[in-house]
């Protein structure tokens, strides 16, 4: 029995401790081959410092991204403003079911020398996007937008639209 009295099914006790399993056991493998003992020396190398800068920089700037596009669009969707928002919202969602590769793909399609806005960006501006920087912020920013608008929209779904209109 659970916590709340019902009974516990077998048949999805096995499957459910093996998704734990699955689920837990890369991270007990990190943690058993980590060199603790010169942890502080790699993680204060003037390498790794690099790249926690440059980490939190790009997901900084990748969520600035996601919430300055993504909550306007949240919005539109929540109150179905635009026309064909159950399109618009698959739209959305697709970034959530793609393999990353073939997100990449997609990016580099979009953004890379030879890409639909890349192509212009590079021959025109000389702004090469993938390999910098700026292509990082656009891949995350990519990754992270539908779990941003799928979430306020729900907010904004609930909202209650006397508080909008005050």
């Amino acid at each position: 029995m659970d916590r709340r009295g019902t009974q516990r099914p077998p048949f999805l006790l096995v499957p459910g401790l093996v998704a734990v399993l699955f689920l837990a056991l890369p991270l007990a493998a990190l943690l058993l081959q980590t060199p603790w003992g010169s942890l502080l020396g790699i993680a204060g190398s003037p390498t790794a410092m690099a790249a926690l800068r440059l980490s939190l920089l790009t997901s900084v700037a990748a969520t600035l991204v996601a919430v300055i596009l993504g909550i306007p669009l949240a919005w539109l969707l929540a109150r179905d403003a635009l026309p064909a928002t159950r399109l618009l919202r698959a739209l959305v969602i697709v970034p959530l079911l793609l393999p990353p590769v073939v997100s990449g793909v997609l990016l580099l399609s979009a953004f890379g020398r030879r890409g639909l806005v890349g192509a212009p960006l590079y021959s025109v501006l000389g702004i090469q996007v993938p390999f910098s920087t700026a292509g990082v912020v656009l891949a995350e920013a990519f990754v992270a937008m539908p779990f941003l608008v799928i979430t306020v929209e729900g907010a904004f779904r609930t909202l209650d639209r006397r508080y909008e209109d005050a």
